[in-house]
């Protein structure tokens, strides 16, 4: 579905991105681990046409879409739920629901709707809330759901787990489980929650200063002592 092949990316004067390959196959949940600053979200906004690679090639389900601007890759049928959430704080939750649909059919909405608001019935009761004053837990449900709403067949996740209550972060994952089982959304997951991304994941990359340096099954990389002694350690 998605073929990431040798990308580089710049920011400012900084190389993010050294030469990094992967795939992710239809139907998959796949998790990229890494350190702070390995460049793991410069990826998910590379594969989102912000920035463009300076080198190297992205293709999705056979299509080149290295130069496509974001709206353009968001039509294709990819949707990013992005770290810190980035909801709009004064619009309510169904207006934010609302701009996610944007690049889908209007006469899908209302089962879309349905559908996150199944998916996330504390949206459903705040509907009418603003986006701001949600929990932390409520706005990366909106972030996921807002995403959803442009019906991606390819859904990427940034740090979802992040600042959230251990129990909240449960619940995330499960819901990132039924989207892809039920759903059929395929998921490329970055998570700094190594051991929760892993253990939920088919396939795992793990990252290092701008670079692809090991993959595998996850279940192969929980039990990986490396990445146990890098990751794991004190987090399981």
């Amino acid at each position: 579905m998605l073929d990431v092949a040798a990308v580089h990316s710049f920011y400012g004067p900084i190389e993010a991105l050294r030469g990094v390959s992967l795939a992710v196959e239809a139907g998959e949940i796949v998790a990229l681990i890494g350190a702070n600053g390995a460049g793991k979200s410069t990826l998910l906004m590379t594969l989102c046409g912000r920035p463009h690679p300076a080198r190297g090639r992205i293709v999705f389900e056979g299509e080149d879409i290295t130069r496509l601007p974001t709206h353009e890759i968001v039509r294709r049928g990819i949707a990013q739920a992005p770290e810190g959430r980035r909801i709009f704080p004064r619009m309510s939750v169904l207006e934010n629901l609302q701009m996610g649909a944007m690049a889908g059919a209007p006469h899908h909405f209302a089962g879309d709707l349905d559908r996150v608001f199944g998916l996330f019935p504390v949206l459903a009761e705040r509907r009418a809330q603003l986006g701001g004053t949600l929990s932390g837990g409520e706005q990366q449900m909106l972030a996921i759901g807002r995403a959803l709403m442009s019906r991606p067949r390819l859904l990427l996740l940034d740090e979802p787990s992040l600042g959230l209550a251990p129990m909240v972060a449960r619940r995330i994952f499960q819901v990132i489980r039924d989207i892809n089982r039920l759903d059929k959304v395929t998921v490329f997951l970055v998570e700094q929650n190594a051991y929760h991304a892993l253990k939920l994941a088919h396939r795992g990359y793990v990252m290092v200063n701008g670079m692809v340096t090991l993959t595998g099954e996850g279940a192969e990389l929980l039990a990986n002592p490396e990445i146990r002694a890098a990751y794991l350690e004190g987090g399981v």
